[in-house]
């Protein structure tokens, strides 16, 4: 991950000039507790209007799965009555480059009355950096996005990869060379700055590279970006689709989380005398990813296609282990090194996907980091091997164990935290919660397979 970039300009421009250029409508977007974006439309002439007083919508949205079922069992939002406003987030829409007739805004929920509403994610996350600059900390977090590309209309049990050829190559990128090329010059135009772009190694399997910043736009800027690349592929008669698993035996679909920790503008990752040239600071803020890293995942990768998705030996982060450099590891530290600069330094968050709440995932990493900052822990020996190629012993005596395989396990883990369930917010958690065994219970009979075809979409 590079040093802080600055975007290309987004086309920000205010309700008049939206008008004028032919926008017709102001999407306002959030993402529940499934990581699924969520939306409210208004007419271009009402935006002022929303962005006074927010546009109503139902409080269940913290309790819809994955699969739009709305689940009860929370008892706080039990019957179908209330209201809640959503509001515009951002100071100005984006004229999305690919949907020139709408402009694009996050958005933030709030109670009827305007007040802080506990289970909006937004503000779980604006909390945890609130925390941050109050202990002299600053962080960046940027994203990897992999994505799976189609032709629209083929839909079958399991559907056809645009191209299966060799992976990293240009002969991958040539067969998608318009898709490819409006999907750049849109995420730019979008004020999605790109680092790369590339054929990942999973057939019809694609990835770019979004450029760090603070945690809160970085949020933002996946649920954008996501956005940009399903109006670029409609518009070249394919169909993407981000699910952490697509089709039963592939490779997976991983949006790898990288963050860095920084006091007064100093990288913590880098400068030190530690592995990989980890500060004693930068190796606490490592160490406390690790000490929540179960509890961290029932958040990033919190879906039963996610479950599937992380088996040891596909990179995916199946272990709870660090390591420099190691691909397998579920905390990949990224050293600085003499060719890009300290500021390069980062840690990359694996076990990710797209079943993520975004603002949610990001708040529950910095969580665990400032406690591992504030506790000063330290960290064990970095595994530089494929830990599922040790013996149950070796990785015992090493701390090392699989992450939760199962809904329960990840509850558990969840539940069990204090320190990561206290940043999302007993409210909050509680639905989260609800979400996940409702998800679980619509699962029950069903084989790996149809669970996996019955997320393929939803993302």
């Amino acid at each position: 991950m590079l040093d802080q970039a600055t975007a290309g300009a987004p086309r920000q421009t205010g309700p008049d000039d939206l008008a004028r250029d032919g926008v017709v409508g102001v999407t306002i977007v959030w993402a529940d507790n499934n990581g699924i974006p969520r939306s409210r439309t208004v007419p271009t002439a009402q935006y002022a209007a929303a962005v006074e007083r927010g546009v109503g919508v139902t409080p269940l949205f913290a309790v819809f799965d994955s699969h739009d079922g709305i689940t009860f069992e929370h008892a706080p939002l039990g019957t179908p009555s209330g209201d809640i406003r959503l509001m515009p987030a951002g100071d100005r829409p984006v004229r999305l480059a690919g949907q020139p007739g709408f402009a694009w805004v996050p958005g933030r929920q709030v109670a009827a009355d305007g007040s802080p509403w506990p289970y909006d994610q937004r503000t779980v996350l604006e909390r945890q950096v609130a925390r941050a600059a109050e202990l002299g900390l600053g962080f960046l977090a940027g994203y990897e996005i992999e994505f799976h590309l189609s032709h629209a209309g083929d839909d079958g049990d399991d559907p056809r990869p645009v191209y299966a050829g060799p992976s990293y190559g240009p002969a991958k990128l040539l067969a998608v060379d318009a898709f490819a090329a409006q999907l750049l010059r849109d995420l730019d135009r979008n004020g999605v700055p790109v680092g790369q772009f590339h054929g990942e190694y999973g057939p019809g399997q694609f990835e770019f590279a979004i450029a760090p910043a603070d945690p809160v736009t970085a949020a933002d800027r996946q649920l954008l970006a996501r956005q940009t690349v399903h109006a670029a592929a409609r518009a070249h008669g394919l169909r993407a689709s981000f699910a952490p698993l697509v089709a039963p035996g592939q490779i997976g679909n991983g949006w790898h989380l990288h963050t860095s920790v920084l006091r007064a503008g100093t990288n913590l990752l880098s400068g030190g005398d530690g592995p990989g040239g980890l500060t004693a600071a930068g190796a606490a803020y490592v160490a406390g990813l690790l000490r929540d890293l179960p509890a961290i995942v029932a958040v990033t990768a919190p879906s039963l296609s996610s479950l599937q998705r992380l088996r040891p030996g596909h990179w995916c982060g199946a272990y709870a282990c660090w390591g420099v450099e190691n691909r397998e590891a579920a905390l990949r530290l990224v050293p600085a090194t003499p060719l890009l600069g300290p500021g390069h330094a980062n840690v990359e968050l694996k076990p990710s996907d797209a079943a993520a709440n975004p603002y949610l995932a990001l708040a529950a990493v910095i969580a665990a980091g400032l406690a591992g900052l504030a506790d000063g822990l330290t960290l064990p020996a970095p595994v530089q091997e494929d830990p599922a190629s040790w013996s149950s012993e070796r990785r015992a005596s090493h701390g090392v164990h699989r992450l939760p395989t199962s809904v329960d396990e990840q509850l558990a883990a969840l539940l069990g935290n204090p320190r990561v369930r206290s940043a999302l917010g007993e409210e909050l958690t509680g639905a989260f919660r609800a979400v996940r065994l409702s998800d679980a219970a619509r699962a029950a009979g069903r084989d790996a397979a149809e669970v996996i075809r019955s997320y393929r979409w939803l993302y």
